[in-house]
């Protein structure tokens, strides 16, 4: 794979098949995705495109309404039009390239939507101590946001990193006291 990648920068795919490439990584990982997780998937984490490219092409391909903002949020997805664009060309996609992106999306969906769902933030107050922010989201609304102020910046990376893997817990304990 890495071979791959190291040919496919040293020979680099025309801008439409460039696009191509974008639609394919929105229809494979089939959840909407911020503009921020597409650059890293197509230009850090795999070599698909350079930054600049995918970004000069993103915006191109939300201009032309084959890519779309969901409304209420900063997230992007693949139009009808965009699906059927791809459907058409999809061929035109070096097939070594489209088998990483499926082999990607199959390994990394479920940590996209996690990250999506389950967001986490926190910010030092001016009395020392910090403010943690946590919220789970659907694909319309926040459906639960948490608003704790903890003692130090330690207790505040430990609940930032372990979010994601308690809020569904955290969401079930509160819903049922709650309700009970």
């Amino acid at each position: 794979m890495e071979y791959e990648q190291e040919s496919f920068l040293n020979n680099p795919l025309d801008s439409k098949v460039q696009k191509l490439v974008i639609l394919f990584v929105f229809d494979k990982m089939a959840i909407p995705l911020s503009e921020a997780t597409l650059l890293d998937i197509c230009s850090s984490d795999n070599a698909w495109l350079t930054y600049m490219e995918c970004k000069q092409y993103l915006a191109e391909l939300i201009e032309t309404n084959l890519i779309y903002r969901v409304p209420k949020g900063d997230m992007l997805n693949i139009t009808q039009d965009g699906i059927s664009c791809l459907a058409l060309f999809v061929t035109r996609i070096p097939a070594s390239i489209r088998e990483d992106i499926v082999q990607y999306a199959r390994e990394n969906r479920m940590r996209f939507k996690k990250r999506q769902a389950y967001f986490c933030d926190y910010s030092k107050n001016a009395d020392g101590t910090y403010t943690v922010i946590m919220r789970i989201n659907n694909d319309i609304a926040t459906i639960m946001e948490l608003k704790l102020v903890v003692a130090n910046r330690q207790l505040a990376k430990y609940l930032y990193k372990s979010w994601v893997d308690k809020a569904s817990t955290a969401y079930s304990l509160i819903h049922d006291t709650l309700l009970e």
